[in-house]
């Protein structure tokens, strides 16, 4: 993409590093000016710490289970506090890192620069999302320090509303309040991506990244609202006692389902959305070639946020409902699979008779692509009511999810937090460092979390730490895998630690990338660019490139 007129490009040239260190972001460092920031890198960064810290405790609460599942009789743990360890990490993990990870850190560092944009549209609505997502991760902390919920992070009625005996309302609440950030962040985005775009940049020049978010911003505008809606009527209900879901009240508590899951499918796809569109930026650039099939790429992404509204009703197939009805959500769950299958053979296609880079992004994109087909794959097993009504509820479901949710969307963040940390830092990080930790992650997550899919098959329903003694080598090998996996997780947090202070200097564009941000400084300036850049050519133009040295050996 030839992106900057040619004044642009003499400015950013002759401009010397020291004046770059004065101006860019990052060279203000009192606390008061990070905390009343209004620059979008800024608080994408701000994000990044935040998530980090849920992830670490969601992480513990993780690693807390899977040593207690060591042994069939459990016994370093209570029952009860088993069931508030995988509520903590399951709605610390969906709701304060899965669903505002890639969109709130990547997204709000790199969507104005990748649209030629000096920052987001309402600058001060993007700190104050900030901080009300703060707010509302602080409100559920403070309902784990008082004792933890022991509902699951499903919050499934009449069980949350009547008989939880634990601190349902003030975990409700912060997902409640963290769910105003998610509609101020998708509101931002989409006026953003219409209104701020530079010259030239039509909608099909926009990366597919931009897209992926774009799409992403829709389904956080629309659904978040049910969500908030469903969790302020189990604290009505747990409260005043007014009869919502609980049949003794004459409430029906298959409307709780239906108005939860909603939201959540929908959600899934807010995690999954903008790693699809990272893995497409990261294929294009190592691949060296222009992206296969751009136009379907980018109505794919559109096609997901729509058709991701209409299938909610497959996770109730056991639930009572209508058979007539479980026979539409079905068939219209195979028919969201479709997109998604567009997305991995244009990818593949992209890599056919690529000149292929293997850096450390490209092994996350290409880790990306193996673990959503078998997530997907088997999202297909549970889309067919004959094998769902066999496998609900049973691990199965859990090693699904976690290869769909984990394996892909945690993978593509961290191929997206690599491929942007050059930009980000204006560092380099250790390249063979890089490398060993993403072959940890694939090799780590794979040996944690398939042999689950077995233990569902063979019929061990999920949330039980008892269970017979004839499953504990699976559960030996999960725990084994998921030691990998912290492994793989820890080692970048070292190497970036490091990279940020003593890594070797990027450079506006190490990996001779396409793109509006690879065409300004590394960091870049607080308003991104000199001059307002100019799009004249179509997106990911790596053809001329293809046999490019990216001088990986040295960093």
């Amino acid at each position: 993409m030839n992106t900057l007129d040619a004044k642009v490009a003499t400015e950013i040239d002759i401009k010397t590093e020291g004046q770059f260190a004065r101006d860019n972001y990052l060279s203000e460092h009192t606390v008061g000016s990070w905390l009343l920031t209004t620059d979008h890198k800024r608080i994408g960064i701000l994000y990044l710490f935040t998530i980090l810290v849920f992830f670490t405790i969601a992480s513990v609460a993780a690693a807390m289970m899977r040593i207690e599942l060591l042994h069939p009789a459990g016994g370093l743990m209570t029952s009860e506090t088993y069931n508030k360890l995988f509520t903590i990490h399951g709605t610390l993990m969906v709701w304060f890192f899965l669903i505002p990870s890639i969109p709130t850190v990547l997204g709000n560092f790199v969507l104005p620069l990748m649209i030629g944009a000096r920052d987001v549209a309402f600058p001060k609505l993007n700190l104050m999302s900030w901080y009300i997502f703060v707010f509302g991760g602080l409100l559920a902390t403070w309902s784990l320090i008082r004792g933890g919920v022991d509902t699951g992070w499903t919050f499934y009625t009449p069980y949350s509303t009547t008989y939880a005996n634990s601190h349902v309302i003030s975990m409700a609440a912060g997902i409640f309040v963290a769910g105003f950030s998610t509609i101020i962040t998708g509101m931002n985005f989409i006026v953003t991506t219409h209104k701020m775009r530079a010259t030239g940049l039509t909608w099909f020049r926009l990366p597919l990244f931009v897209w992926s978010l774009y799409a992403t911003s829709l389904i956080m505008v629309l659904a978040t609202p049910v969500l908030a809606t469903t969790l302020a009527l189990i604290s009505v209900e747990r409260l005043w006692g007014v009869g919502i879901f609980d049949p003794k009240l004459g409430g029906d508590p298959i409307l709780f389902q239906h108005m939860f899951w909603f939201y959540s499918h929908p959600a899934v796809y807010i995690m999954i959305l903008p790693g699809m569109g990272v893995v497409s930026e990261v294929i294009a650039c190592f691949s060296r070639k222009r992206i296969f099939g751009y136009a379907w790429i980018a109505c794919s992404s559109m096609a997901i946020a729509i058709l991701g509204f209409l299938v909610w009703g497959h996770h109730m197939f056991v639930s009572g409902q209508s058979v007539y009805a479980g026979m539409i959500f079905s068939v219209l769950s195979f028919l969201v699979a479709v997109p998604s299958g567009v997305k991995v053979f244009n990818w593949t296609a992209t890599l056919h008779k690529g000149s292929i880079h293997f850096t450390t992004p490209m092994l996350y994109a290409l880790g990306f692509i193996g673990l959503f087909v078998i997530g997907g794959l088997t999202g297909l097993f549970l889309a067919a009511l004959s094998v769902d009504v066999h496998v609900h509820d049973t691990y199965f479901v859990i090693a699904h999810f976690h290869y769909i949710m984990v394996g892909g969307m945690v993978t593509a963040f961290m191929g997206g937090l690599h491929y942007w940390w050059p930009k980000i830092t204006g560092r380099l990080y250790p390249e063979l460092w890089g490398k060993l930790a993403a072959l940890a992650t694939f090799l780590g997550f794979n040996l944690t979390f398939f042999p689950l899919f077995i233990l569902g098959y063979l019929g061990q329903p999920r949330r039980y730490h008892v269970y017979p003694p004839e499953f504990q080598i699976f559960h030996v090998l999960s725990t084994a895998g998921a030691s990998i996996l912290g492994v793989g997780y820890v080692m970048p947090l070292i190497y970036f630690i490091w990279s940020a202070k003593r890594g070797r200097v990027a450079g506006p564009n190490p990996w001779h990338a396409t793109g509006l941000e690879w065409q300004t400084a590394s960091p870049p300036p607080k308003h991104n660019f000199i001059e307002t850049p100019i799009v004249t050519d179509k997106p990911y133009g790596y053809s001329a490139e293809k046999d490019v040295d990216l001088d990986l050996a040295s960093i």
